[in-house]
């Protein structure tokens, strides 16, 4: 595998049938792109995007509409076991049989696969996950951010070298976020390639090593995180003066103008038109003398908010 992408998306389309003519849904409009070997890669989009469409598509839930894909050098459709066997699927949804306990999980995890009982790994995988304290417990009993793990754990029964995570941290709190956050990173420095889907965008920035943006179907972004945030092209300047500001000065440079206390007041501009010393010096000529200026740098979510138009 040496120089070759975990994953590889070629021109992948997935067409739903409708209930009557001409009412088709292309969930997937000719997607195609790369999956470093090695990286945290994120997968961003809105609701209704299509990620959770190509996510199936690889765990072999959804049967692909035309195009091609490959996970760990096998093609899904021509070596669909090995495909398989490359990679471990963590879902949004908690599903267990509520009346086994965390190392049955996995012991049974390891059966589906065929790995015989001296090669199943469910003691350390626990201990991994940090759940080895209940081992012997009843599914049922775990909290969330513990079944959460017990996701990722069961995922990783097969030893694959591609681990992607479908929204790991919906509706957990921000303690276990973290835990999960150093879970993940901890398999990365192990070498396993992490595929991330979140609506946490500060989740994104910090984890992913790339992100790939997708909006109804389509792939409208794939760049570094860092090449990515620097396409934000607003940048915001708070600014405060001696006096109260009566209303926001109008001028052309200013994308915006937000008076957001009696002396205080936020503009927004494009950094590639106009520079924060020009906005300060038009600032100036409608009578105000400058006492406080603190700017704020673009994040993820000035792009994904730029890109997709969402609100």
């Amino acid at each position: 595998m040496t120089g070759q992408p975990a994953i590889r998306i070629d021109n992948l389309v997935k067409r739903y049938a409708g209930t009557g003519s001409g009412d088709d849904k292309l969930a997937l409009k000719g997607v195609s792109f790369d999956v470093p070997q090695g990286e945290v890669f994120g997968l961003l989009g809105p609701n209704g995007a299509g990620k959770s469409t190509l996510i199936n598509i690889l765990a072999g839930l959804v049967t692909k509409t035309s195009g091609n894909a490959e996970i760990w050098g096998f093609d899904i459709d021509e070596h669909p076991r090995n495909a398989k066997r490359s990679i471990g699927i963590v879902p949004q949804e908690i599903v267990f049989d509520p009346f086994f306990t965390p190392f049955e999980v996995l012991e049974n995890q390891g059966g589906f696969y065929g790995i015989g009982k001296g090669e199943r790994r469910s003691e350390e995988l626990l201990r991994a996950v940090h759940l080895a304290d209940k081992r012997d417990a009843y599914a049922r009993t775990l909290s969330g951010g513990m079944k959460r793990r017990l996701l990722i754990a069961k995922a990783m029964v097969h030893s694959p070298p591609i681990l992607v995570l479908d929204e790991p941290t919906a509706g957990v709190d921000v303690e276990l976020r973290r835990q999960l956050w150093e879970l993940v990173t901890e398999l990365n420095r192990e070498g396993v390639t992490v595929v991330l889907t979140t609506h946490y965008l500060e989740e994104a920035e910090q984890l992913c090593d790339r992100i790939a943006i997708i909006n109804h179907g389509e792939l409208i972004a794939n760049k570094p995180t860092r090449d990515l945030i620097g396409m934000a092209r607003e940048k915001i300047v708070a600014i405060t003066v001696d006096k109260d500001i009566a209303g926001p000065p109008m001028e052309e440079a200013f994308l915006k103008a937000e008076v957001v206390e009696p002396r205080r007041i936020e503009i927004t501009y494009d950094r590639d038109a106009t520079s924060a010393g020009q906005v300060l010096a038009l600032l100036q000529q409608h009578g105000y003398a400058i006492e406080d200026v603190t700017t704020r740098e673009a994040d993820l979510e000035d792009v994904f908010v730029q890109l997709t138009g969402a609100g």
